[in-house]
């Protein structure tokens, strides 16, 4: 190779070796819920401790989320049902399929168990949307 190559190949190849060695940036917020689950947030907005479950949860302490939760995004197709007990109990509301937002003031740091579909609970009878209760009011 003559001399001029290699003063062109030289910072090329610094350039493909400093972006190989760039950090990703980390998702925030809403943005660490990854699509095909269902995500709740022990802060506002996305925020704090997230959870990722894409089946049934009868008991949110297992993961450390029961009765921690403030806001959350529904990346899935279904209807996700939360229930104000374990085992699927007490008062019900729902977040709607890709739905999210943060918690009504009264669903905040409320909900213990997790269903995805099938029936509802009985209502916790604040804002209705759909014939169902809304979680974010």
């Amino acid at each position: 190779m003559g001399k001029k190559l290699h003063l062109v190949a030289l910072p090329l190849a610094a350039a493909a070796v400093a972006a190989l060695a760039a950090p990703a940036q980390a998702a925030e917020g809403y943005d660490r819920c990854q699509d095909g689950y269902y995500c709740m947030f022990s802060g506002f907005d996305g925020t704090g401790d997230i959870i990722q479950i894409n089946t049934d949860t009868p008991d949110l302490a297992v993961l450390g989320m029961a009765k921690r939760g403030k806001s959350d995004w529904n990346r899935t197709d279904s209807w996700i049902h939360l229930f104000e007990g374990t085992g699927y109990t007490g008062c019900s509301a729902v977040t709607a399929p890709r739905d999210k937002g943060n918690f009504y003031i009264d669903f905040r740091d409320y909900f213990q168990s997790v269903r995805f579909d099938g029936p509802n609970g009985q209502s916790c009878q604040f804002s209705v949307k759909s014939g169902v209760v809304d979680s974010h009011g």
